[in-house]
């Protein structure tokens, strides 16, 4: 293996070891909740589809290309490359729509009364399940034709001009046209949705410092500073997590853009964009762990079970 496959290789195995299980944490962590307390808050619901998402983006990118990086590089035919391609390009962009979902929530949620978003507070968690299904049907339909350029390998192992090289599998435009056309639609369609994520995002952040302002001046009960704590935390948590997807999509699209000037992409200019687009799977999760208060006390819970079992079987055997 050379060097770059090394790198390759533990970086996207790096990214798969982290983003798997923290997923799964998650949306575990969320169902539990469902099935012993019978409902899941707004937020809730929507991280735990969010956890799905980039969990299934790790299956159909990150492993694969570990896979790839370690030598192995057809283990897919035609077919699986196009379900492999739409499956990743269709979670990934839920993996977007989903948080700027979360982000619109969460300013909606610690909005004034007196705010023209007031209204949304009882009419985002009315009509949730409908909006989360228009935004998968959104991504299933709108990357029905990416698959169709997906190939496992050309005759005589010759790459034409205006392919993206992933190495297991290929994606090949026949024009230079159509390459720009799919590339900048894509992006584009994207870009709607991390315009509003940074709007939102600059609203929670005015409205979180002159929440810091009144502080200073008023004194609250005990019970409703924690309230407050508690939906700080909780928009700290979202924004963070917006400002890292914003640096990460930027990344990505300033590289995406840098490809629609040439014919041939070198494999690491490729592998650079790709460990991007999925990093956030592995960052996601992480940030929820460490801030959601249920997803921490299933941690604990789980932790005072094992300790406990211990301490039972040596009482046991007394």
């Amino acid at each position: 293996m050379d060097t770059r496959a090394v790198i390759k290789a533990s970086s996207f195995l790096i990214l798969t070891i982290i983003s798997i299980p923290t997923n799964l944490l998650v949306c575990c962590a969320f169902l539990h909740s469902y099935l012993i307390e019978g409902k899941l808050l707004t937020a809730d619901i929507i991280l735990c589809h969010l956890a799905f998402a980039n969990l299934m983006v790790a299956f159909t990118r990150s492993i694969p290309q570990t896979i790839a990086a370690l030598g192995y590089v057809h283990f897919f035919d035609d077919v699986g490359c196009k379900v492999s391609l739409f499956c990743f390009r269709a979670f990934r962009g839920l993996s977007i729509s989903l948080t700027c979902l979360l982000c619109v929530y969460q300013a909606v949620a610690i909005s004034p009364a007196t705010s023209l978003l007031a209204p949304l507070k009882t009419r985002i968690p009315q009509f949730l399940m409908y909006i989360i299904v228009f935004l998968y049907l959104l991504y299933y339909f709108s990357n029905v034709t990416s698959p169709l350029y997906a190939v496992s390998s050309f005759i005589n192992n010759t790459i034409p001009p205006y392919t993206l090289n992933l190495e297991y599998c290929f994606v090949s435009h026949r024009e230079y046209f159509t390459y720009i056309l799919i590339g900048f639609g894509v992006m584009s369609r994207d870009l709607v949705f991390i315009l509003l994520m940074i709007i939102m995002s600059g609203y929670i952040l005015i409205l979180l410092y002159q929440h810091g302002q009144k502080v200073k001046n008023i004194r609250s009960s005990d019970h409703s500073q924690k309230g407050d704590r508690a939906e700080t935390k909780a928009s700290r948590a979202v924004v963070t997590l917006v400002i890292l997807y914003v640096v990460f999509f930027g990344v990505d699209n300033i590289i995406w853009m840098y490809t629609m000037t040439v014919s041939r992409v070198a494999l690491l200019i490729s592998d650079i964009r790709d460990f991007f687009s999925t990093l956030y799977t592995s960052v996601c999760p992480i940030v929820v762990i460490t801030t959601n208060p249920k997803v921490q006390r299933k941690l604990k819970l789980v932790k005072m079970k094992k300790e406990a079992q211990p301490t039972e079987s040596s009482t046991h055997t007394m």
